[in-house]
């Protein structure tokens, strides 16, 4: 990648179409990332940003290898990936919660301050373990990678730890919302070496998407 052009690596879904609120409103129109969903990389939006649409999960890799300048991601997969990246930004989009949740037969009669082990079915296999080991509470974790509320449903597991947005896809499997482990929120994230080889374009477009974040939390 030339030296003067940035290369933003977003996700698809719910926080590509929030994103792009905040790029319009630091004057960078994405709206033809969102309306041509086969194609993966975008050279003709912007005048010296190419934008790279991928799966949240793969966006910290891409940018902590320099495969892009910065890119945006949730809280959820920063945290549970734990990669060398410059956060300096919240974006404030994305916003759900991550929640330990069991079926509500279990539930109306749980204790989770009397819990000492637990199985869970969970997609953040490293959140989950730090959650619960940091309570003393020993844990069996199976990793998914879709479908989770259906594991207690199956016997797969007794509870699960996943991202609650509204809580509709919990409520039409039966589940319940038993404990808080945090709030989420996706955050702007820059390569360690971008910010030393292209340091005024990075703080640019950090300035430029911090005062539209400002305006939109008013």
């Amino acid at each position: 990648m030339t030296n003067d052009v940035l290369t933003i690596a977003l996700p698809k879904g719910r926080i590509l179409k929030e994103a792009s609120v905040l790029f319009k409103a630091a004057g960078i129109d994405i709206a033809p990332v969102l309306q041509d969903d086969r194609r993966l990389i975008f050279e003709d939006v912007a005048p010296g940003l190419r934008f790279m649409v991928i799966r949240s999960q793969d966006v910290p890799t891409y940018v902590e290898y320099g495969a892009a300048d910065i890119g945006i991601a949730g809280k959820d997969v920063l945290l549970e990936q734990s990669k060398d990246l410059y956060e300096p930004l919240d974006l404030g989009i994305g916003v759900c919660r991550m929640m330990v949740a069991e079926p509500k037969e279990l539930g109306a009669t749980d204790n989770p301050g009397q819990w000492t082990h637990v199985r869970v079915a969970t997609k953040y296999p490293n959140i989950t373990l730090k959650h619960f080991l940091g309570k003393g509470i020993q844990v069996d974790i199976i990793k998914l990678y879709g479908s989770i509320e259906i594991a207690p449903l199956l016997g797969l597991s007794e509870r699960v730890v996943d991202l609650v947005q509204t809580g509709e896809t919990l409520r039409q499997n039966g589940l319940v919302e038993v404990e808080h482990i945090m709030h989420i929120t996706s955050k702007l994230v820059c390569n360690r070496a971008s910010l030393k080889t292209k340091p005024r374009r990075v703080k640019e477009l950090v300035d430029a998407l911090g005062k539209a974040v400002a305006a939109n939390g008013k």
